[in-house]
């Protein structure tokens, strides 16, 4: 008799949480980018007040994204190699040349449609009102310059979402990642974020109306509907073996615990918010907002760092415990860190516009 003895290492994650905060705010700030371009470029009025909340997420999602990538390539200094060697068969090369564009177009853009904003609020003698003016640098309208900003910005927005998708689809030896549905999840998850973020922010910013709130329930029902209609897909593809890679993924952990609490876990994420958004009870913004948010940020974090305790040989999972310093915990928490602390800088540069009268009810004579 020959006995065969198999001996697997474990390992450990290559791609950190850090990796979870990039992919969680660069996604969250090109989907509020997008929900801003209605109320900001293409005249829809109504819609102004949800899309200057839109276009604040998407600046501070955007500025801090960069910091969490950097700090995921474990030597920051590293960055300067995209540039001084590059791959140009890698997606992750050409994201390095994707995001300075997103990033600069997006400050363009943003200074073009705030301009007189700005302008407007810096009509005082303090230091704030002095570099409000600075910065609008004379306030006079520039839709050209908006619009030219919002195209290119358009561009490289949806370059970045397909680059983020297809960084991760192309790793074959993953199945779970290896599908061509992974890029499209990603998208629709980032709409339901990136609404629940324009939720919290407009109630942070005291902006809240029931214009702007409708407009973001619309865009999370429609992000919501999408993961849903995915995630069928996918598990359809996996159970009837239509496509082997399916298959191989649903295989690898269907058996596994924890695998089937996350599943709970990822229904329950989609179905609580979208019956909340049906009922709206008191105080629905702020709930849903935060499951929103948790809902694109679970997403990945599945994806990432779930998927790394998958064995590419071997049976089980590898055990992750998420460290308490800068790889795990505290990074995480130096990331929402940074992100308020660019939101405050935004918010008090450019405050919220003046509260929208409210007509008098009309009583009749006696």
């Amino acid at each position: 008799m020959t006995i065969l003895e198999v001996v697997n290492v474990s390992r450990d994650v290559a791609w950190l949480p850090w990796a979870v905060q990039y992919f969680f705010l660069v996604g969250l700030s090109v989907a509020c980018f997008f929900m801003s371009l209605r109320g900001l470029v293409l005249g829809a009025a109504r819609e102004r007040r949800f899309a200057r909340d839109a276009l604040i997420g998407a600046l501070a999602c955007g500025l801090v994204a960069p910091v969490a990538l950097l700090a995921d390539l474990h030597q920051p200094g590293r960055f300067w190699h995209f540039y001084a060697y590059p791959n140009l068969g890698s997606w992750m090369a050409w994201g390095a040349f994707f995001i300075p564009a997103y990033v600069g177009g997006l400050l363009v853009y943003a200074w073009a449609v705030l301009r007189g904003d700005l302008a407007a609020a810096g009509q005082g003698d303090g230091v704030l009102a002095r570099l409000q003016r600075l910065v609008a640098l004379g306030g006079a309208p520039a839709p050209r310059l908006a619009r030219l900003a919002a195209g290119w910005t358009v561009v490289f927005g949806l370059l970045i979402l397909l680059y983020t998708g297809m960084e991760v689809m192309v790793v074959r030896a993953r199945p779970l990642w290896d599908t061509p549905i992974l890029p499209l999840q990603f998208a629709a998850t980032a709409v339901t974020g990136a609404a629940g973020l324009v939720l919290i922010v407009a109630r942070l910013r005291g902006d809240a109306t029931p214009a702007a709130d409708a407009a973001a329930a619309r865009w999370m029902a429609g992000g919501l509907l999408a993961t849903v209609l995915l995630g069928l897909v996918w598990l359809g593809l996996g159970l009837t073996g239509v496509a082997e890679t399916h298959a191989r993924a649903l295989a690898s952990v269907a058996g596994h615990r924890a695998w089937q609490l996350t599943a709970a876990w990822a229904a329950l994420a989609t179905v609580l918010p979208l019956a909340l958004l049906w009922g709206r009870p008191a105080g629905w913004g702020w709930i849903v907002g935060l499951l929103g948010l948790h809902a694109a940020w679970m997403f990945r974090w599945t994806v990432f760092i779930g998927g790394q305790t998958v064995p590419k040989t071997g049976a089980g999972l590898y055990v992750y415990q998420l460290p308490l310093g800068h790889d795990g915990l505290l990074g995480i928490a130096g990331s929402l860190g940074l992100w308020v602390f660019v939101f405050v800088l935004l918010t008090t540069l450019l405050p919220p516009p003046p509260p929208v009268p409210v007509r008098p009810a009309l009583v009749p004579a006696e």
